[in-house]
């Protein structure tokens, strides 16, 4: 298993170099770049001075609504788009720049402060936060985990329990009811639900019932927040997280909770489940020492990516129904702003833990069934 885990680790590193080889080349050729951006942005000041009679804009020879080729070519050089294509790609992923560079060659090399890029996992500061891109990652990843890890665990634990119930119940009244609910809340889109929890219970003064604070998972800034008790803020967050985390988890119940309970079904046919049954074991003793232990492997080594996905995914619509400052939200402006540090830098930590998923999963069946082995003579 050893040699397997080295193998697994020496591959993510080709394959996180091509996720950003490709998407640096896309980059290049989306149009409206940060360029384009920032001369909108000062074309539309510029036309804001013009009428309020403020003529072009101080220092500039250019008429209102045109931009200084000098301006253009500071920006060019903040966003670094004066250097080649070549340094650029290397600057995004390694590069030596030191900062003494009369300091002695070890300090030089072996300094980490004289290295940046992706792979020191350096991603350089946004175009228009004034912000490192580790700083904005860390600071919009709280409300993403509360969300994500929440839903993990509550998604999960409600399944495997009614998937189970389901399979007992096989053919019952119980079981149809639960299969035309599931099946109801899996086929309404969250951010629809979103919207009518907003409208009918939501902070505005057309709701029914006002039961959804007005923004954040948090009522910081309101006055005497500081002063709460513990509890009283435990239960502050619960509150508003309740709504967005039910509009997120509704649609992931069904097919969980149907894969739950075929894999008992199924198992309950084998001949084991015959033979544990016919040595006298009690049904509640072969569901939980028998049937469970081969049922939920699928479900239990989809573990690592599904915590890992639904800890760092964000999820965009949600977040702005509820006003919720997360990954999802940050990721989407990044995009539409061309804020290539941002995306590029999400990108990589996105990828790099789909792909220690991915290795979590495959060790996760060993852990689980002994009988599974990387083993080359059994490949």
């Amino acid at each position: 298993m050893i040699s397997y885990i080295i193998r697994r680790l020496l591959l993510m590193f080709p394959t996180l170099i091509g996720i950003v080889t490709i998407t640096f080349l896309i980059i290049q050729f989306v149009p409206g770049g940060p360029i384009d951006q920032m001369k909108s942005i000062l074309r539309g000041h510029a036309g804001v001075l013009s009428e309020a009679g403020g003529g072009a804009l101080e220092g500039t020879t250019t008429k209102p609504g045109e931009i200084d080729p000098k301006h253009l070519e500071q920006l060019r050089k903040i966003y670094h788009l004066d250097r080649p294509l070549w340094e650029r790609y290397l600057r995004t992923l390694l590069w030596h720049s030191p900062q003494n560079p009369e300091a002695p060659f070890a300090e030089r090399v072996f300094k980490r402060a004289n290295w940046e890029g992706f792979l020191v996992f350096k991603f350089g500061d946004s175009f228009y936060r004034n912000k490192s891109v580790l700083e904005l990652i860390k600071e919009k990843l709280p409300v993403s985990a509360s969300l994500g890890v929440s839903s993990f665990f509550l998604t999960y634990t409600i399944c495997i329990i009614l998937g189970i119930a389901k399979a007992i119940r096989h053919e019952t009244r119980f079981d149809t009811a639960t299969s035309l609910i599931v099946l109801v809340g899996y086929s309404i889109p969250g951010f629809v639900m979103g919207i009518f929890v907003i409208v009918f219970l939501g902070p505005g003064d057309g709701a029914v019932a006002h039961l959804i604070p007005l923004s954040g998972l948090t009522s910081a800034g309101t006055p005497g927040y500081e002063d709460w008790s513990l509890w009283k803020k435990i239960l502050d967050y619960l509150h508003h997280l309740a709504a967005p985390l039910f509009c997120y988890i509704l649609g992931g119940f069904a097919t969980l909770t149907m894969l739950t309970k075929n894999a008992v079904l199924e198992e309950t046919q084998k001949q084991y489940v015959l033979t544990a049954r016919a040595k006298g074991l009690t049904e509640k003793s072969v569901l939980f020492k028998h049937i469970l232990k081969n049922a939920l492997i699928p479900l239990v080594t989809g573990f690592p990516v599904a915590f890992l996905a639904m800890f760092f995914a964000g999820s965009l619509l949600i977040e702005q129904i509820f006003t919720l400052d997360g990954l999802g939200l940050l990721s989407y402006q990044a995009v539409i702003q061309r804020d290539y540090p941002i995306v590029l830098g999400t990108l990589f930590m996105f990828s790099l833990m789909g792909l220690v998923g991915q290795l979590l999963t495959d060790l996760s069946y060993v852990l689980i069934d002994r009988r599974i082995s990387f083993d080359e003579s059994q490949g």
